[in-house]
Parts: C-alpha cells; sequence; structure tokens
C-alpha cells in the first residue's frame, strides 16, 4: 500500500522495528546503505520477531537507485525543518514515506531533491530534536493508511475512506 524509506539507517532494532511495521500494514521497506549493521543481526531480527517473512523489504545501494525504483511516486521527506505538517498530505496508495539516520536526518541534498514531491514534520515540543525513526515511521503510515480507512487490514469496513487534505504537491 504505502512505502517506508530509510536512508542510511544505523540503529538494529529500530529496523527490526520497521520491518514489523510493514508487515503488519502491508507497507514496503525500503532500505538505503550504507546501513550500520547487517540486517541479519540479532538485534534486528529480535525487534522484528518472526515478521521478516511477512515483509516486503528491498535493499538500495544508493538512493538514486531507490529514486529508481519508487518511480513515479510521490516522496515525502520526513524532516524537521519542514513547513508542512505530515497531516496536511493526501497520501495516495504507492507514496513513498523517507525518512533519515537516527543521528543526522535526511542529508540536504536528499531533502531538496528533484524526486521529494514535498518535505514534511511530525509536530514536537519546543526544545525537542526528533523523535524515534521506527516511532515516526510508525505515526506516518498509520496517517497515511487511515485516509484510506485501513483498507486491508483485519476488521476494517469497506467504509468511505477519511476525507484527506487536498493533494498537493
Amino acid at each position: 500500500m504505502f512505502r517506508i524509506a530509510f536512508h542510511a539507517p544505523e540503529i538494529p532494532p529500530n529496523t527490526g522495528s520497521a520491518i514489523r511495521l510493514a508487515a503488519n500494514t502491508g507497507a514496503e521497506l525500503h532500505l538505503v546503505e550504507p546501513l550500520g549493521f547487517a540486517l541479519d543481526e540479532r538485534n534486528v531480527r529480535r525487534a522484528g520477531l518472526d515478521y521478516h517473512e511477512l515483509a516486503e523489504l528491498r535493499v538500495h545501494r544508493t538512493i538514486d537507485e531507490l529514486w529508481a525504483a519508487v518511480a513515479p511516486a510521490h516522496v515525502y521527506a520526513f524532516t524537521t525543518g519542514a513547513d508542512r505538517v505530515y497531516t496536511d498530505v493526501a497520501y495516495q496508495p504507492g507514496d513513498v514515506l523517507l525518512f533519515g539516520s537516527e543521528s543526522t536526518g535526511l542529508p540536504a541534498e536528499i531533502v531538496h531533491a528533484p524526486q521529494v514531491s514535498a518535505r514534511v514534520r511530525l509536530p514536537m515540543v519546543p526544545g525537542s530534536r526528533s523523535l524515534n525513526l521506527a516511532n515516526a515511521a510508525a505515526v506516518a503510515v498509520y496517517e497515511a493508511w487511515r485516509q484510506h480507512a485501513f483498507l486491508g487490514a483485519v476488521g476494517a469496513t469497506a467504509a468511505t475512506p477519511a476525507a484527506p487534505p487536498a493533494r498537493r504537491g
């Protein structure tokens, strides 16, 4: 349904949690190297529990490989410097929710790449730097999925999807 992308993730349990998130929401998880760990590390496997086989995971050697794999999808770069709040986006299936590494976020050249449709942020109280990477991805993917009435979820009804904001860039 949606695509979560981590650029240069560093902390194994965050990626393990994202694997579990992808499996439980039907999202694809894209990882862009370099990774700060091996995918077979115990911490990644433990955080992902037994969901690795249920998740669609793709690893890209470069950001250009990611762009090619997801084109022509809309890409939303999550960054603390964005003016637009993530709930102001009308997400569509196939959209990419792009996050940077835990210590530095997304590099400026990626945040401002022509492939990025919009830059968005998660609201936080003053003085906060960032949310945990896996938590930020969960907040974003569940908002995108909510806008589509949790299509495909256990117990989801055929209700009309929530009226998302008008789609802008």
